[in-house]
């Protein structure tokens, strides 16, 4: 049985009817959007974050391919490396003629969803610089990693494992990575400034930002 018959086969009446309503990528974020935010350090499988409907970012890019996977896209996710001082970020891609977008999961306004419109995956990953920064306001965005197609972890049935998923992050940090900015570009950058910060962080769980440390922390409380 395929992992995606496995994953069909899981579903209740209801999860399916769910499910078949994601007929779009712009669907499928509107569906993570609903999604609590997770601030576990535990990994949920698409089929836990469809039943539980909490997820971060690696779950939610899990969720976004497999759905993808549903309707006729490849289940592809790529993450993006910050410094030392925040969180990477993983996507879900797909892409629609030549063209790559994103469906993503994050505790940050900007940091979601991006429309078919990016030549290359360095185009797709530079339109997330600016809203890429810490409760600092560093833009702290640094690089990206190739695709990784899930399929290769379709025999660990990584659509509906109740096992933990590291060996899928694992991976993930051994794939192929691309630098975007040079050590001069890194020190002439600006912080964000608390407008936007504000509003990046609209609707957010603090419990679930990354805190850098002795730098001053605008969103101190």
């Amino acid at each position: 049985m395929s992992a995606l018959s496995q994953f069909e086969k899981s579903l209740t009446g209801r999860e399916k009817k769910v499910l078949e309503k994601l007929t779009t990528p712009a669907k499928i974020q509107t569906f993570l959007d609903t999604v609590l935010y997770s601030t576990e350090s535990v990994y949920r499988c698409p089929l836990l974050v469809l039943r539980e409907r909490v997820a971060h970012c690696f779950d939610g890019a899990l969720f976004a391919a497999a759905a993808l996977r549903r309707i006729g896209y490849p289940a592809l996710i790529m993450d993006l490396i910050p410094s030392h001082r925040d969180d990477d970020h993983v996507l879900a891609l797909f892409k629609i003629r030549e063209y790559w977008g994103a469906v993503a999961k994050s505790n940050f306004t900007g940091l979601r969803f991006r429309e078919p419109v990016f030549r290359t995956l360095r185009e797709l990953t530079l339109s997330y610089f600016e809203q890429y920064y810490n409760t600092a306001g560093e833009k702290t965005l640094r690089g990206y990693t190739l695709p990784l197609n899930l399929k290769i972890f379709d025999r660990q049935n990584w659509m509906v494992c109740n096992q933990p998923l590291e060996f899928i992050a694992d991976k993930l940090d051994r794939v192929k990575r691309f630098s975007l900015l040079t050590p001069t570009m890194i020190s002439h950058l600006q912080l964000v400034d608390l407008r936007s910060l504000q509003a990046g962080l609209l609707g957010a769980d603090k419990k679930g930002l990354f805190r850098p440390g002795k730098k001053t922390d605008l969103l101190q409380s």
